[in-house]
């Protein structure tokens, strides 16, 4: 696993809890609280577009009603 600075959970309601961090190489991850060792990553220009993305909307299609 690569050496990863893990910022703090981030916990939206209830146990929802992800964590953003990055390694020293500028590669960005995504992952759920407790388990770092699965995580998303790619790179940290990809990251903020998703962020963007989701912000303006456009995954609110894969929201349950």
């Amino acid at each position: 696993m690569p050496d990863v600075a893990w910022e703090e959970p981030y916990c939206a309601e209830g146990n929802n809890c992800y964590r953003i961090g990055v390694d020293g190489d500028g590669n960005s991850y995504i992952a759920i609280a407790g388990r770092e060792d699965a995580y998303l990553t790619d790179t940290t220009d990809a990251l903020r577009e998703l962020i963007r993305a989701i912000k303006a909307g456009r995954a609110d299609h894969l929201l349950a009603d």
